[in-house]
């Protein structure tokens, strides 16, 4: 046998083995309900990432529901693309960010009137899946009271998922959360003077 023939035998074993060790955990794994993912973290992606969900479900022919907390005075590519789809119901709630607004008060109005438009979607078994963009941020200020969201996402339909977003997730919703994700900064544009595009960040 040559050294090359040697190489691709020991390859084939390797990803037999692997394939076993995959198999058996996609065999074990046969529970079906709708899952809670957090995405988090200082890095961007977070909410690209939810949408990204979002495309995949209506895909799979879902309806779907997003709430936007703070994101909101400013008009952004994925608003504009997902409004032409009837199976979206889709709130920008929020008056843009907190440093913008500068008015707790009015921060905390939008984010409660955002929060009841979230519990309609989130009681509502024909939506399979609910994406809650920022509202880690709306936690984070105290402008929803924590322990009212995790009630409200544990007692959701069975099968639907649900995204949070936004830097700062608490513990306990992490702790609630079936799949968590933080994003890491490694290197940003806006950094090197690159103000946010269309396409990428809008």
């Amino acid at each position: 046998m040559s050294d090359e023939q040697a190489r691709e035998q020991r390859h084939r074993e390797r990803m037999q083995r692997k394939k076993a060790v995959v198999d058996g955990a996609i065999a074990r794994a046969d529970i079906d309900c709708g899952v809670l993912l957090v995405l988090t973290g200082n890095g961007k992606g977070k909410s690209s990432s939810a949408f990204g969900m979002l495309a995949r479900a209506l895909g799979h022919g879902m309806q779907v529901g997003v709430v936007q907390f703070i994101k909101g005075s400013f008009s952004t590519g994925e608003e504009a693309f997902f409004r032409r789809f009837p199976e979206v119901r889709y709130h920008v709630m929020g008056e843009g960010f907190t440093w913008e607004t500068q008015d707790r008060t009015r921060d905390v109005e939008a984010a409660r009137a955002a929060w009841a438009r979230a519990g309609e979607l989130l009681a509502d078994p024909a939506i399979g899946l609910v994406v809650l963009d920022e509202l880690n941020i709306a936690l984070k200020y105290g402008y929803i009271e924590l322990n009212q969201a995790l009630d409200a996402l544990a007692h959701r339909p069975k099968m639907q998922h649900v995204v949070v977003t936004g830097r700062g997730a608490p513990q306990a919703l992490i702790d609630a959360a079936d799949t968590v994700t933080e994003m890491q900064v490694v290197k940003h544009a806006f950094k090197a003077g690159i103000r946010a595009q269309k396409g990428v960040e809008l």
